[in-house]
């Protein structure tokens, strides 16, 4: 597995980190004013990371409805500016996820980051609840239901969902019963609720701040909720932010995002510099994909064995491969690679770790929670059934999973509130940038997201595939709209494009 690979998984899902433990915790006395929490810096460096990241705790309450009740334990981490004659503020990194880590993707960022912005910042994040260093959660789930085929609800071959349904079910079951308070208070809103909490431990008025993926919700929910505590704002990668659909509509356009995709991956599979390494799947790019689609009929009908035992190739494992690999360029090797075996009798299949092991009990808890507590899901099985089996015809790579039940269609709490609507409402001080064909959050999806905003915002849309843009695809125009904007306000007058290079 690649570090690409790696990395895709990260923004999809969830980074595997130490867990901590519920801590109740003294708070003001009744009808005091609350202080700021007080945060304690200490060195954590990371292997491969920066070696003066510094890394705190940061008590938030369990219920905000109860501030002096008990709390919990986020992980926070700051790379201080290098320079701090030429430090103009905070910029705060929101992971993606739900599940990502902060502090984690600061390590793996910290240095890029710092390389362009030239000690204007403190660059700080943290581990949402339920996530990484900072309290977790657990539903107490089998192992066969922790395994990223089983979470992502694959149809059957024949497009039953009879198996998924009963899987949901117990599931929704199993964390209503083992999940407790802290399960049900990670929600997009008290993330929000604990970034500006962060805000005041830091002693700042404002922030800035750089998010991806499912951190452009969070940040667009922060924007939208305390708009004059915001400072220099960047979405990168965006979720469509459609209060009744809320990460419905976000898992649903995966399918979008896949097709969008697909043929990146096929123009290199198909490309005569994959002869040498043997990877060349097919002679022309319109090749690739009845291949890749045949392949997974016939593992859908007869898995292959792999070289981890117990773990077969399936037809959704090999979708869901693709699915993951599609998140960036450098991931294609891995996936022609797995296809290779897998058509070859005589070649024994080698699974990355993402789809030979199964995801720790928090880390699934953490994945799933913040979907199903933010909004209510459909409940009929009959509706999916069909959804189902139009989307299998209309984005066979998919094979209806993205629209297919989750244990959200039988979760047992209610969501605490309603999801905040984006609105137009705010200052201007929003840059969004999107790749065009982005897999896991199409542009038709940002386009939403812009439409939204109004005037608030401008868009950067980047002509190429993948997941994420700002410091990781090398598109000189992207980064420079990124940068330039983070370091002297400036913004495109209009919503441009950057060609690929």
């Amino acid at each position: 597995m690649t570090h690409r690979t790696r990395r895709a998984l990260v923004l999809a899902l969830s980074v595997s980190a130490a867990a901590t433990t519920l801590t109740a915790l003294a708070g003001p006395a009744a009808g005091a004013p609350s202080a700021p929490p007080t945060l304690t810096w200490r060195p954590c460096a990371q292997p491969g990371g920066p070696t003066d990241q510094e890394c705190a705790d940061l008590p938030v309450p369990l219920d905000y409805r109860d501030p002096d009740g008990p709390r919990l334990t986020l992980a926070v981490s700051r790379l201080r500016s290098e320079h701090p004659e030429a430090r103009r503020g905070t910029l705060l990194v929101i992971p993606g996820g739900p599940g990502g880590s902060g502090v984690r993707r600061l390590t793996q960022q910290g240095k890029a980051l710092r390389g362009q912005l030239g000690g204007a910042y403190d660059i700080v994040s943290l581990d949402p609840r339920g996530v990484g260093g900072s309290t977790r959660a657990t539903c107490g789930l089998p192992t066969e239901d922790r395994h990223l085929v089983t979470l992502r609800s694959w149809p059957a071959p024949d497009g039953g969902i009879g198996e998924n349904v009963a899987r949901a079910r117990r599931t929704a079951e199993a964390c209503a019963k083992n999940g407790g308070a802290v399960l049900r208070g990670l929600t997009t809103a008290n993330e929000v609720r604990d970034i500006d909490r962060f805000r005041r431990a830091l002693g700042e008025e404002r922030l800035s701040a750089y998010g991806v993926s499912y951190g452009t919700y969070v940040g667009a929910v922060y924007a939208q909720k305390y708009p004059e505590r915001t400072d220099r704002w960047v979405l990168d990668s965006n979720d469509d932010p459609d209060p009744r659909r809320v990460a419905r509509r976000w898992l649903e356009n995966m399918a979008r995002g896949a097709e969008d995709r697909f043929p990146d991956f096929a123009a290199w599979a198909a490309h005569p510099d994959r002869e040498p390494e043997g990877l060349r799947l097919a002679g022309r790019p319109e090749d690739v994909r009845p291949l890749f689609l045949a392949l997974a009929a016939e593992l859908d009908r007869t898995p292959r064995e792999t070289t981890t035992r117990g773990v077969p190739l399936t037809g959704d494992r090999l979708r869901q491969a693709m699915q993951l690999a599609l998140y960036d360029d450098a991931s294609f090797d891995d996936l022609a690679l797995l296809i290779r075996q897998a058509g070859d009798p005589g070649a024994t299949p080698v699974l990355s770790p993402d789809l030979a092991e199964p995801l720790s009990d928090e880390d699934a808890a953490a994945v799933m929670a913040v979907i199903c507590n933010d909004v209510r899901w459909p409940t009929s099985v009959a509706a999916h059934e069909r959804a189902v089996a139009e989307h299998r015809v209309r984005y066979p790579l998919t094979a209806g999973m993205p629209v297919n039940v989750t244990p959200c269609s039988f979760w047992k709490d209610r969501p605490a509130q309603k999801p905040t609507r984006i609105t137009d409402d705010g200052p201007s001080n929003i840059l969004m940038i999107q790749n065009r064909r982005d897999p896991a959050t199409p542009h038709a999806g940002a386009l939403r997201m812009r439409a939204a905003l109004g005037d608030r915002a401008r868009l950067v849309t980047v002509e190429r595939g993948g997941h994420g843009v700002y410091l990781g695809t090398g598109n000189a125009c992207g980064d420079r709209a990124v940068t330039t904007f983070l370091l002297t306000g400036q913004r495109p007058e209009r919503d441009v494009t950057c060609p690929d290079a």
